[in-house]
């Protein structure tokens, strides 16, 4: 099984269809997709995630329970999980883990991150929405360090991606075969 999972609205079923030519059923605004989505690919279960954080429109507490429920599934298939990529967006996750950090808590793509890691889920970090990022690169760095991804792990683990415009997929999918491969 491949799970895509990030926060909401930044391209996780945009970036399974360009991947995968399979449309997943999406909503107009973020937050529509409240439960995870199956397709079959390859031989392969993928599965779209509710998007976590922000829900246009949403109580707090769905937005937590919904949280909760991308969680234990995740821990409740870990096992089967053989890979996890992690879709931030490229222009925001910056500016939103800044914020989180000024406030003194750990921004959520962090924490989310930190979590496929302790559950040794293999984890691509497609940093979607380049076309709209003056230094991709250094946004990959900034990133990296957030993260605690080595220097030397970024080339594995970091995929600057446009899913609107289809940049760089082949790259997200040779890493994505690599991965699977190990």
């Amino acid at each position: 099984m491949i799970i895509f999972a990030g926060r909401s609205n930044v391209g996780k079923s945009t970036l399974i269809f360009k991947l995968t030519g399979k449309k997943v059923k999406r909503g107009k605004r973020p937050g529509v997709t409240r439960k995870p989505v199956e397709i079959e690919w390859r031989g392969k279960k993928v599965v779209d995630l509710p998007g976590f954080g922000f829900m246009s429109g949403l109580p707090k507490h769905v937005q937590e329970r919904v949280k909760d429920e991308i969680v234990h599934f995740i821990e409740d298939n870990a096992d089967e999980i053989e890979l996890a990529v992690l879709v931030v967006d490229g222009k925001a996750s910056p500016e939103i883990i800044e914020r989180w950090e000024k406030r003194g808590e750990i921004p959520i793509d962090v924490e989310f991150y930190q979590f496929l890691q302790e559950l040794d889920i293999p984890t691509i970090v497609a940093v979607n929405k380049v076309d709209k990022v003056k230094n991709v690169q250094g946004v990959i760095y900034f990133l990296a360090e957030k993260f605690g991804v080595p220097y030397s792990e970024i080339p594995r683990t970091f995929v600057p991606v446009s899913a609107k415009f289809g940049k760089n997929l082949d790259e997200l999918k040779r890493l994505m075969e690599e991965k699977l491969r190990s």
